[in-house]
């Protein structure tokens, strides 16, 4: 990489904690680790394990293959389900296929999936918010597919229709931007006044707190890097959450995408990671920074992160 002087090198440089890995990503990715440990190459992960191109590459470069479904998968081989959870149709199919499963889903994204189906069992009219395509999202409607709908937007909470009104619920996926959640839950609420939510919101803590770091930073910063991949639905509400704030902001995979027009002017630049982000990249990044001129680094902390997810029990004292 061609190293210039940042115009302006007065520059300095706000670094988001937390940032980066949460509980959940880092489960998913030990329990891939560990599997190509304790069986060797290869072993065989549904879809992406997390949303993020150098985790892929560096399992794939360990031995794991992964694969769109469980069909590309040989009879009786070990598969391990990724991070954004599966539908029960997934499961019987691989049930059906003899394959041993290593299950990676987050625990947030099973307490979703819970909801729903319990949902569904009281006879509930289910809205589900989310991003159409993303595997978390596919994974949640499967557990209820006849009592679930969609909806991506306020627009969309204002026309949903259901069976009876007076019994509907509402989950969410997982990653979602808190302000964008609020002002759809706020119009469903406006609709069905007696509109049943979980008892614990569905937006993870690692979310919420990479959210919150970044409104905090962009009071201080005039553009905001955010590392992670383009398919990371967190690392995407994490630009736009800095953009709503008033910075600018830039989605990148690693610091050879940084372009030299986004820094010019800046005299306080925010670097942030989503929660699939490796924390080697971030480090680059600051280093990247640093050799362009930033002479001042200050890591902004707004909260503390002690959740941890215990690996199943199959690779429990494996090691």
């Amino acid at each position: 990489m061609k190293i210039v002087k940042v115009p302006g090198s007065s520059s300095s440089v706000i670094l988001a904690s937390p940032r980066g890995f949460c509980a959940g990503v880092v489960r998913a990715v030990d329990i891939v680790k560990q599997a190509l440990e304790l069986h060797g190459s290869p072993v065989y992960v549904r879809k992406e394990i997390v949303h993020n191109v150098h985790v892929v590459k560096s399992l794939q470069e360990e031995g794991a293959i992964f694969v769109d479904s469980a069909s590309e998968v040989p009879e009786g081989a070990l598969v391990i389900f990724s991070a954004h959870g599966v539908s029960p149709a997934v499961r019987r199919e691989a049930a059906e296929r003899r394959l041993k499963v290593l299950d990676g889903t987050c625990p947030l994204v099973t307490k979703v999936h819970m909801e729903g189906l319990r949902y569904a069992q009281e006879g509930y009219s289910i809205i589900l918010i989310g991003h159409r395509d993303h595997d978390e999202v596919a994974g949640t409607l499967g557990e209820a597919p006849e009592a679930m709908q969609l909806i991506s937007s306020v627009e969309e909470a204002q026309t949903v229709q259901v069976k009876d009104s007076n019994k509907v619920a509402v989950i969410t996926q997982t990653t979602l931007s808190l302000d964008d959640t609020r002002e759809i839950l706020e119009t469903l609420r406006r609709r069905f006044p007696t509109l049943v939510t979980p008892a614990k919101d569905d937006i993870c803590y690692a979310t919420q707190n990479r959210q919150n770091a970044v409104k905090e930073m962009a009071k201080r910063v005039d553009l905001i890097l955010v590392l992670g991949s383009r398919n990371s639905s967190n690392a995407n509400r994490l630009c736009e959450v800095a953009r709503e704030a008033g910075a600018g902001a830039f989605l990148i995979d690693d610091p050879s995408e940084i372009q030299m027009e986004w820094l010019a002017g800046a005299k306080a630049i925010g670097v942030t990671a989503g929660a699939s982000t490796p924390e080697e990249l971030v480090q680059k990044t600051m280093d990247y920074l640093q050799s362009l001129g930033a002479h001042e680094i200050e890591e902004l902390r707004v909260a503390e992160e002690s959740v941890y997810f215990p690996l199943p029990r199959e690779l429990r004292g494996a090691r």
